[in-house]
């Protein structure tokens, strides 16, 4: 019998954003409980309404597939799947209309000014590093079976620089406590939503960090720093060559001549913050496809503990009769979205 499915986000369902090339940890890498399963399992169809229609883990994924598991009970089967691109195509995703509606919304306010002040190259930097990261770090800690789209990542990147943009200024802006307050209202509205079902809060605190990290590297010093420098403060959110100095790739040599310690001390911190999101990047990025460790509590950054929210997307597959399993699966994922 034929059951349509409503998507809330008004949009194509969750096995169609999968087979687009939704963040999918199963089409990434071996998971335990779907490599070590010993029953064949059959995945919904991304093109079917029927509940009896079963596909392949490959056909699921697309893309031109992925090696199907042997489902002998082995965890550790060579080669995995590796569509590793599905950290990057879903910032170009969304989940629906009213999901692509809230982020146009951010992306044409608060986007469009920062691009505005920092330039497209710095901006493009950060959006698409913010985004990235937060896949990567929502691939390591939300659930396995729960598809990630949308560019929130990227938009708490921006909303990162906005806050830094507004924190170096304070002095020089007309009411920096009201935007302060809105900054603040919209980062404490988005990580609330993002406890609800379905979301994935760990996406918006990865942009956030990297936001921050790149940020710090990309925008110009704080106004305080400028002024004890003896350096021009006026408004700017990148740093103005002709006012600060020479330019790195004019003359790298003038660009360092006569500088004083607090510049260097401040461009330590700049160098500090870039090591470290680099290094934080890698480590999940390893962690992701070798360690695959996680910790217990991390699940409640991105879910309310009631009504079984923190097991939605979870893989636990527990039968022993392969239709059975393949039931149960559809259980487990039937509420991603």
């Amino acid at each position: 019998m034929i059951k349509p499915s409503f998507n809330p986000m008004i949009g194509p369902s969750t096995w169609v954003l999968v087979n687009m090339g939704a963040r999918f940890s199963p089409c990434m890498h071996n998971i335990d409980a779907i490599q070590g399963s010993t029953e064949v399992i059959g995945w919904p169809c991304p093109s079917s309404t029927d509940e009896t229609s079963t596909c392949t883990l490959s056909d699921l994924c697309g893309f031109g597939g992925v090696p199907e598991p042997d489902y002998n009970g082995n965890k550790d089967q060579s080669p995995e799947p590796n569509q590793w691109f599905r950290f990057i195509t879903p910032i170009f995703m969304h989940a629906g209309l009213i999901h692509i509606g809230f982020n146009m919304l951010l992306q044409m306010t608060i986007g469009k000014e920062m691009e505005k002040a920092i330039g497209s190259l710095r901006f493009v930097l950060v959006y698409m590093s913010a985004g990235i990261f937060g896949c990567v770090m929502g691939g390591n800690y939300a659930a396995e079976g729960l598809p990630s789209t949308g560019a929130s990542g990227a938009l708490f990147g921006v909303i990162a620089l906005l806050l830094l943009d507004l924190l170096y200024s304070w002095q020089e802006r007309r009411n920096p406590v009201k935007d302060l307050l809105f900054v603040l209202l919209d980062v404490v509205i988005s990580f609330v939503l993002g406890l609800l079902p379905g979301l994935d809060n760990f996406a918006h605190i990865g942009g956030f960090v990297m936001g921050l990290g790149l940020g710090i590297c990309v925008l110009h010093s704080p106004n305080a720093l400028r002024r004890r420098l003896g350096q021009e403060t006026s408004y700017s959110a990148v740093r103005d060559g002709a006012v600060e100095g020479p330019s790195f790739f004019k003359s790298p040599a003038a660009f360092f001549k006569g500088r004083k310690p607090l510049w260097w001390a401040w461009w330590m911190v700049r160098a500090a913050c870039l090591i470290s999101v680099t290094v934080a990047f890698i480590v999940l990025l390893n962690n992701f496809y070798v360690y695959r460790n996680t910790c217990s509590w991390c699940k409640f950054l991105s879910c309310l503990p009631i009504k079984n929210w923190c097991e939605i997307g979870d893989i636990q597959i527990t039968r022993t009769e392969a239709e059975t399993s393949k039931r149960a699966l559809a259980e487990v994922f039937a509420r991603v979205l």
